[in-house]
């Protein structure tokens, strides 16, 4: 054969695909979600996905200071809390475990960016993001209690807030609200494109949250593709420093239109039903787990993420270190 080119001299050994691999999985791109909750000693496993721990704020300590030589950049927090109501009042207590969770790793892992979720479903009884009220959601005054909650956060330590309500308007109230407070510093990771996603299974158990309502009133629909560009296009004018696709290998063309339109860093939240499958294909034995995690990230970085928040973010690194 007469052949001049030849890919696949690109491909002979594994230090020339090394050279010349265009996509790169390194630890510094990953953040790890991490829910806190009350009590002390508790360490427990999501039923459904046993990689997702909930933690008292004790024993996020001592995990975290198991992991730190890995080196991950990041955690974001989560509440888990059986404190509910219709206001979701919780959510602006000084004492909640968050709080306490958001001053207590600064204080001990000064280096480590502390995230927190900002929506109010971990504390309302009817499981929604914002205020609820006669089967609909109360958009604007949902977004002050936001506002509220993100100064919070940022007042005990929190380096970035990640707004994930969808409601409108809401990246440009927490952003004027913590510039008022003088956190002009604090980082809005917004939840720009959430969509109304079959895949939250897991999550929504560790919350132990019953949703009274539709949450497609204000998620996105999964049908839509053009309507995240106008959501990109707003969270960025409002002053949002990293916009996010969750979730995410079902939506790697809306990762790579937000990559093709945005000056901001693309994250992309890697969510526990997208992990569960994964789980459950090992457990069918039809795929090899860390072949399987690693093809997964690899293409949500390739499709244009800057940055994962996935639950296999510790495993990755462990076996990127080796």
């Amino acid at each position: 054969m007469d052949l001049i080119q030849r890919p696949r001299r690109l491909r002979q050994n594994l230090n020339i695909r090394r050279m010349t691999r265009e996509t790169l999985v390194h630890p510094s791109k990953f953040l790890l979600p991490i829910f806190v909750t009350e009590g002390s000693g508790v360490k427990t496993p999501n039923k459904n996905l046993e990689i997702s721990y909930t933690f008292s704020v004790d024993s996020l300590l001592k995990y975290l200071e198991e992991i730190k030589s890995l080196n991950l950049p990041g955690v974001l927090l989560f509440g888990v809390s059986s404190k509910r109501d219709a206001l979701g009042s919780e959510a602006l207590n000084r004492e909640s475990p968050v709080c306490r969770a958001i001053s207590e790793i600064r204080e001990r892992f000064p280096n480590l960016i502390v995230g927190t979720d900002v929506a109010l479903d971990p504390y309302t009884d009817h499981g929604h993001d914002g205020l609820f009220e006669d089967g609909r959601i109360l958009n604007d005054e949902t977004v002050d209690v936001l506002a509220q909650m993100a100064c919070l956060h940022a007042q005990m330590g929190a380096q970035m807030v990640a707004p994930s309500d969808m409601m409108d308007g809401r990246v440009l109230a927490i952003r004027k609200a913590l510039d008022k407070m003088g956190s002009a510093d604090t980082l809005i990771l917004a939840y720009t494109a959430k969509y109304a996603s079959a895949y939250y299974g897991p999550f929504r158990d560790t919350l132990g949250a019953e949703v009274f309502g539709d949450k497609r009133t204000y998620q996105m629909d999964p049908s839509n593709r053009r309507e995240a560009k106008r959501e990109l296009a707003l969270d960025t004018s409002e002053g949002a420093d990293i916009v996010m696709v969750k979730p995410a290998t079902l939506y790697l063309d809306v990762i790579s239109d937000f990559r093709a339109n945005s000056s901001v860093p693309v994250a992309a939240y890697h969510v526990s039903g997208e992990c569960a499958l994964i789980e459950a294909g090992v457990k069918a034995g039809v795929c090899e787990r860390k072949p399987a995690v690693m093809e997964a990230m690899t293409s949500i970085f390739r499709a244009g993420a800057d940055i994962v928040a996935t639950y296999y973010a510790v495993e990755i690194a462990k076996w990127l270190e080796a």
